[in-house]
């Protein structure tokens, strides 16, 4: 399954709902985008596909500095995983095609 496209990808994390926008593109095993949320926009970074699981890292500074690393599965038009938060532990995500 494509992982191509843009996606509306919300973490469930201990501070509330966190939403942000991912546009994401394969190319061959590499997977590259820009994350987008809190007027904010990067690139994402360690990009992975195999198949339809997916893998990514992105940093964000608010409400503090800290590396996010999200695994997943894509299933047709939703993802779901999870993103590791440093020493905070991990927690689930989901998304769905924009």
């Amino acid at each position: 399954m494509s992982v191509d496209g843009s996606w509306k990808i919300t973490v469930n994390s201990p501070m509330g709902k966190q939403e942000g926008t991912y546009d994401l593109k394969a190319e061959g095993s590499a997977l590259t985008g820009v994350q987008s949320g809190q007027g904010h926009s990067q690139p994402i970074k360690d990009g992975k596909v195999d198949g339809d699981k997916v893998s990514w890292s992105n940093t964000i500074t608010t409400p503090m500095p800290l590396t996010l690393k999200f695994t997943g599965v894509v299933f047709g038009d939703s993802i779901k995983g999870k993103v590791k938060a440093g020493v905070f532990g991990a927690f689930d995500f989901e998304g769905f095609r924009a």
